[in-house]
């Protein structure tokens, strides 16, 4: 009789253990776990750590709460100006209701991913090229809004959505190819013409400066000289100045010199020889010049030639 009540005992013993073992679940940090007792949800949520169940009557699932990367497949659309384009994205979500995620959709991640696939091919449909190539903020947001409508009476929700990549065809981007060039073209153009716009500005300014002081004028031009001067493979041909030259026929010769008659008398008294600071420069340059220029006679004196001979 001991015998068959300590035989009863380690039995109920070892039943104990295996009913135990079989009611003992462990719900991790960042789980939750949902119990449907005969079929039937319970409304409490086990929350993490060491939790019983009843075996064989309990049925519990875990659900991860994390932020979940969901990446979707390229979709391939027609955008609105009828250009063809394929486009990626990505999808942030987690669960905030363990219970309407298990109870409302089979497999909420599969929704979710069947979801941003249709929201996208629709996004691109409503789009141009232009929005998805510069304005992609806007459309992330409105993709983001797209998929979380239905995705909240699952008891999901979407932390962002981003668009990766947008592929074109390749006449596309050669069009594009040509259409930036043209207008970086263009925009050097601009550039070019507004400097010349600016220095034409600059040089009617130094112009009107020379203008009003002759003396600058000698002194670019012998700048210039100087400058050309200096390469020793240019030929240099330097025109004499028109002042030079009325300075020169304006000189009165020298008395008695062959072939200058006398000055005629004239009440009218004789202008006084242009000074040297009314040409400024001249002074220093007619020694050099000395030997090329010819002699310049007096437009009002007829030059003498010989008398032809007489016949007898």
């Amino acid at each position: 009789m001991f015998e068959a009540l300590v035989a009863a005992g380690v039995a109920l013993a070892v039943l104990g253990v295996v009913y135990v073992i079989a009611a003992v679940r462990v719900v991790k940090q960042y789980e939750r776990g949902v119990v449907l007792r005969l079929g039937r949800l319970r409304p409490q949520v086990k929350p993490p750590g060491l939790t019983l169940v009843i075996p064989a009557v309990d049925r519990m699932r875990k659900v991860n709460m994390q932020i979940v990367t969901l990446p979707v497949p390229a979709q391939e659309g027609i955008t609105r100006d009828n250009v063809t384009v394929r486009v990626d994205a990505v999808v942030y979500f987690r669960v905030v209701d363990p219970a309407e995620a298990v109870v409302r959709v089979e497999d909420y991640r599969f929704a979710v991913a069947q979801m941003a696939q249709t929201s996208l091919r629709s996004i691109i449909g409503k789009s141009e090229l232009d929005d998805l190539l510069s304005n992609r903020e806007k459309l992330n947001q409105g993709l983001e809004l797209m998929i979380d409508s239905p995705a909240v009476e699952w008891g999901v929700t979407i932390d962002r959505v981003e668009i990766k990549d947008v592929s074109l065809p390749e006449t596309m981007k050669r069009s594009m190819a040509r259409q930036a060039e043209a207008d970086r073209e263009r925009r050097a153009r601009v550039i070019n013409a507004d400097a010349e716009l600016q220095a034409s500005k600059k040089l009617a300014q130094a112009a009107q400066q020379m203008e009003d002081t002759p003396s600058a004028l000698q002194l670019r031009l012998l700048q210039t000289v100087m400058a050309v001067a200096a390469e020793k493979n240019s030929t240099l041909v330097l025109p004499i100045p028109v002042e030079l030259l009325r300075f020169l026929e304006r000189a009165p010769a020298a008395p008695g010199a062959p072939g200058v008659p006398a000055a005629p008398r004239s009440d009218r008294p004789a202008e006084p020889p242009p000074s040297q600071e009314a040409l400024p420069g001249v002074a220093e340059l007619i020694p050099e010049l000395e030997g090329m220029v010819p002699e310049i006679r007096s437009a009002d004196t007829p030059e003498e030639r010989p008398e032809p001979p007489r016949a007898e």
